[in-house]
């Protein structure tokens, strides 16, 4: 790449939220490099949950491996523990690959319990070992590592979310810990459920990722992990939209791809 960045909490904010008018001079010089997001690559393909090598970065030996690939950011996964007791970082529906039986995540109390989350480790994959985190101590240790966090509330926090008898404590232990981080370090969320992309709306509007952290592979992600150069065809036609930033698999390849390409 022409030139690093150094990215603090300060300058990541505003490099997330403007962005500069183009003249017609400046169309003609190569875009500005777009910050990186790093993503776990999950397989797309009958037997996934078999195959899972629990690649995302919700713990803090994946956050690190996304940094040394010269990622800026990364994107992890929130749920909920039983009656939205805990906001936890963990991508799968149930325990799958993690110690123990499995288990659905919104059955299971955090720390009190058989089986509870707090006492189980990752069974297998580059991560084997790690335990799961919970929202609040993930954030702390992306702002130690002075990156931008990007959260994915997932479609099964639904459930509790909009429960009745446990909505308001579930918002809480979800929300609290973004409203005591938002202006400490660089944090944007979303969902794919619209329900709860609609609710982030209205409770955390200036956190929204928008347009942020656009995708840009298409190669289809499998364990063992595909090869790169498939992705190279978008990867350019996505550069020539000029994104503020980008969200791939291969941050570390990326990197490497934009050099000389932008500025």
């Amino acid at each position: 790449m022409a030139r690093t960045r150094k990215i603090t909490v300060a300058t990541a904010a505003v490099v997330l939220t403007t962005s500069a008018l183009t003249t017609p001079a400046a169309a003609a010089k190569p875009p500005r490099c777009p910050l990186i997001f790093g993503h776990g690559g999950y397989p797309d393909n009958p037997g996934a949950s078999l195959k899972d090598r629990i690649r995302q970065a919700n713990n803090p030996s994946a956050v690190r491996h996304m940094r040394r690939s010269g990622a800026q950011g990364v994107e992890a996964d929130v749920q909920l523990t039983k009656h939205g007791t805990k906001a936890v970082m963990w991508h799968n529906t149930t325990t799958n690959g993690l110690t123990g039986p499995r288990r659905a995540i919104t059955d299971l109390w955090w720390s009190t319990g058989d089986g509870n989350l707090r006492s189980r480790r990752i069974s297998r994959g580059p991560y084997k070992g790690e335990k799961v985190y919970t929202l609040r101590a993930w954030l702390q240790h992306v702002a130690s590592v002075r990156m931008i966090a990007l959260l994915e509330v997932k479609p099964e926090a639904k459930r509790v979310l909009a429960s009745k008898a446990h909505s308001a404590a579930a918002w809480r232990e979800l929300s609290y810990p973004l409203l005591e981080r938002q202006d400490l370090q660089p944090i944007m969320v979303y969902s794919t459920d619209p329900w709860i992309q609609n609710q982030l709306a209205k409770r955390h509007p200036s956190l929204l990722k928008g347009e942020h952290a656009r995708w840009t592979d298409s190669v289809v992600w499998d364990e063992p992990p595909p090869g790169w150069k498939g992705n190279t065809h978008r990867w350019q036609s996505i550069l020539k939209l000029r994104p503020i930033s980008i969200m791939t698999n291969y941050p570390l390849e990326y990197r490497r791809w934009l050099e000389g390409r932008c500025d």
